[in-house]
């Protein structure tokens, strides 16, 4: 039976509580910026290291060794790209609190107990826009807007890919938001909701139609001029094309009989 091993990471060394072994969970954070924490303190990874930990939380596993080694140096031969991946596990250091990583028959995952940020919003995204969601739509406006964008920084394939998912995945539940809340009567989530669909693309002309159309439920036609002219301008000036038909039916209303 093959041998089971796990690697985590060393703490940082900057004044802190000392970390017991058996404390808390670890949280990858891969929204924004990496980092990696474990009860409010900072863990030290190395730049090999943190690349082989976002993508084992990107890429769910447990993912075979050669599988990782190949994508994360693509540039490296066979041989050559497994030592990077020993040499990236060695440099993650021995265990001071729970596992980070696990490496077991020639297959490597993140710990069962790493919770990773951007997965938590994707499947409560999923959830928006499933109808699965509970009671708690501020919050979820909230923490949709915070997250950002995955790995703004990186700019590997496998992270260009997922990241594009994901912006695609929050904006998707955004609008979802904007249309219930108004839906509801709830037009100051609503209209938060909108915006923040907005603030994430400002050239999606769907984000712009469905806070258009929360503000006229809302009852301010004011409202839904200016982002109807807002979007207009955004569209003549970047892309050089009108608003859709759609989005211009939505103003009929606002017409003088």
């Amino acid at each position: 039976m093959a041998s089971t091993a796990t690697v985590a990471v060393r703490r940082v060394t900057d004044p802190a509580p000392a970390l017991s072994p058996s404390s808390g969970r670890l949280r990858v954070s891969l929204q924004r910026h990496f980092e990696v924490v474990l009860d409010g303190v900072r863990i030290q990874v190395p730049h090999s290291g943190q690349r082989l930990v976002a993508f084992l939380a990107i890429n769910e596993g447990p993912l075979p060794r050669d599988v990782v080694a190949a994508e994360l140096w693509s540039e490296a031969t066979g041989d050559r790209a497994s030592a990077a991946l020993r040499t990236a596990l060695w440099r993650l250091g021995p265990a001071v609190a729970r596992s980070l990583v696990v490496a077991s028959g020639g297959r490597l995952a993140l710990g069962p107990d790493v919770d990773v940020d951007f997965r938590a919003t994707a499947e409560r995204a999923q959830a928006i826009i499933h109808g699965r969601a509970g009671p708690a739509a501020r919050h979820d406006v909230a923490a949709l807007r915070a997250a950002g964008d995955l790995l703004p920084d990186w700019y590997d394939d496998w992270v260009i890919l997922e990241r594009e998912r994901f912006r695609q995945l929050r904006i998707d539940a955004l609008e979802t938001l904007c249309s219930t809340l108004s839906a509801d009567d709830h037009y100051a989530g609503a209209i938060e909701a909108g915006l923040a669909a907005v603030a994430a693309e400002p050239l999606r002309e769907q984000s712009h139609r469905v806070l258009i159309a929360a503000h006229l439920a809302a009852g301010n036609p004011g409202e839904a001029l200016r982002q109807y002219r807002i979007l207009r301008e955004l569209l003549a000036r970047e892309l050089g094309v009108a608003p859709s038909a759609a989005t211009e039916r939505l103003l009929v209303s606002m017409a003088p009989r």
